[in-house]
């Protein structure tokens, strides 16, 4: 029989959640998710029919925490002694390479095409300033946040860094550095120093990359797959992904599918995007998607009347965004843990601010070194643009009653006295956000405080502060579940909540909890917050963290 090359096309991107909109689901339909991508490479490692891996790198970036739970997963298919190879035209081209080269690290083999360069360059957060061009469109920033490190409201007030936003970004970018560059040496048995050395030599030519033990072999995609076939014999190359998702072939896969004898349960809610009041919405034609309380509380009260579910892992990979939403969402997570189940918080690339909020309560928080959390502050206020609009000859006029029925109008300035309530807003929500993390993390306030503040935190750093339990990906997280609730992670069933099928999707709905778990069409209402989003304007939600971060 012939043998399976599994293949890692990893130049397209990767999703974290699996589209929710049809419209996405064909813009998207080639794309692997991180979650199939993890789970071809357990299932290959156990696989007598797979010889080996090899994987293309390049494309759109990767996350770094991303990464790393792509590294962990190779690293286990390593273990059961099969070869994997990464390979790439060039690790950046007149671009960082870092963050792919750290990825490639994790194979046992590193190609390289022989005009290909290692731009291997370091780490670099960014953050975007519009307060000069408002200043000159003539828009009038009003924001109030809670506190200095909440830098989401500087996108539009400041024209650089603060001094606080300057300390929290060379952190962050410090944090990812020393992760990347300790898994470099570890793998490629190099000592930090020396790492630090060769990557402030960087960008070099493949061949220096060679020479400096960076790379194995050099070579293009013919001579990697002519090797493979040397060392493997006749082969047929499969897609991971399409490797997850194809029929069981022998016996024993028939019979870990079907659904009899009954396995316990382990459900997985996704709480992916911003995080909004009322149900998901899939993604418009120019924006992503969101996370709607009703969908999501809807989502854990069904897992929580199902006696076949023992635990759940809360998959989160959120910037946040409403303050009420979120705290539905908590409130659901304690109503769940109430009974018994344990809830296993797993953090993506990001949870932070209200993905923080909804993370917190859970029994224990897992995330990547990598990922960005943390951001526990508020954010409020507008940018008041009747000047701007008056340039070009729109005005508006409006006949109110109540002396605060236009506190919110881009056309008006705030009173002294709506600027008093703004603030006062900002502290009671502040406040709710410290005390409820404070009870949930068991720290006291004043030291869950110090920690707040609006700052975000790499994964390893909020580790280290305790905001979070344990490091690793989705699989940790799952096995975490597994060991809490005395089940055997490979005879569990896995479910996503919340899922409808195509058929319940038509159905017209019979309750308005059958209403929440249906996603929100996308509407004309999306594709006008995706507008202001692009032209740099706040987000609805005051948990949002700074939305113009990333790190590169």
């Amino acid at each position: 029989m012939t043998g399976i090359l599994l293949e890692l096309d990893l130049t397209r991107g990767v999703l974290e959640t699996p589209p929710a909109s049809p419209l996405a689901a064909f813009r998207a339909r080639h794309l692997p998710t991180l979650r199939e991508l993890v789970v071809a490479l357990r299932k290959a490692a156990k696989d007598d029919q797979v010889a080996g891996v090899v994987a293309h790198l390049g494309g759109p970036a990767l996350s770094l925490a991303q990464v790393q739970d792509l590294r962990e997963a190779v690293a286990d298919f390593r273990a059961s002694g099969k070869g994997a190879i990464a390979w790439t035209e060039s690790f950046g081209e007149v671009g960082g390479g870092t963050v792919p080269y750290y990825l490639a690290t994790a194979f046992d083999e590193i190609w390289v095409q022989p005009s290909g360069d290692l731009g291997i360059t370091g780490v670099s957060v960014q953050a975007t300033f519009v307060r000069g061009a408002l200043d000159k469109a003539g828009v009038i920033p009003q924001f109030g946040k809670r506190r200095e490190y909440k830098t989401a409201v500087d996108t539009f007030t400041e024209k650089e860094m603060t001094g606080p936003a300057r300390e929290m970004a060379s952190r962050l970018a410090e944090s990812a550095y020393e992760q990347i560059v300790e898994g470099i040496a570890v793998r490629r048995q190099l000592e930090l120093a020396k790492v630090r050395e060769l990557v402030d030599s960087a960008p070099m030519p493949a061949e220096a990359g060679l020479e400096a033990g960076l790379v194995d072999r050099l070579g293009y995609r013919s001579d990697v797959y002519e090797e493979l076939q040397k060392r493997l014999g006749e082969t047929t190359a499969l897609l991971a992904e399409r490797y997850v998702r194809r029929s069981p072939r022998t016996l024993q896969e028939v019979r870990e599918n079907l659904p009899w004898p009954q396995k316990p349960v382990v459900a997985v809610v996704r709480v992916s995007g911003g995080i909004t009041v009322g149900r998901n919405s899939g993604s418009g034609p120019l924006g992503g998607s969101s996370s709607g309380s009703d969908t999501i509380g809807a989502a854990l009260r069904a897992v929580a009347d199902d006696d076949k579910v023992k635990a759940v892992v809360l998959r989160i990979d959120s910037p946040g965004g409403s303050y009420v939403a979120s705290d539905a969402i908590r409130h659901e997570v304690l109503r769940l843990r109430a009974t018994g189940r344990p809830v296993i918080a797993s953090m993506g690339s990001v949870a932070a601010s209200g993905g923080y909020f909804v993370a917190m309560p859970a029994d224990v928080i897992v995330a990547q070194p990598g990922t960005i959390t943390g951001s526990i502050g508020v954010l409020s206020g507008k940018g008041v643009v009747r000047d701007a609009l008056g340039r070009i000859g729109i005005s508006q006029e409006a006949v109110s009653q109540g002396q605060n029925a236009r506190m919110y109008s881009a056309q008006e300035e705030f009173s002294p006295e709506q600027w008093e309530r703004l603030e006062e807003t900002l502290d009671r929500i502040y406040a709710d956000f410290v005390a409820k993390a404070a009870q949930d993390r068991g720290m006291p306030e004043a030291d869950l405080e110090a920690l707040a503040r609006g700052r975000v935190w790499t994964g390893a750093d909020a580790h280290e502060r305790k905001l979070v339990d344990e490091l690793g990906g989705f699989e940790h997280a799952l096995q975490v579940a597994c060991n809490r609730a005395g089940l055997d992670r490979d005879h569990i069933a896995l479910t996503v909540a919340p899922h409808r099928s195509l058929l319940d999707r038509l159905r017209p709905p019979e309750s308005t909890e059958d209403l929440a778990a249906t996603a929100k069409a996308w509407t004309a209402d999306g594709l006008t917050s995706t507008l202001y989003t692009a032209l740099g304007l706040p987000p609805t939600g005051v948990l949002t963290m700074p939305l113009n971060w990333r790190i590169t």
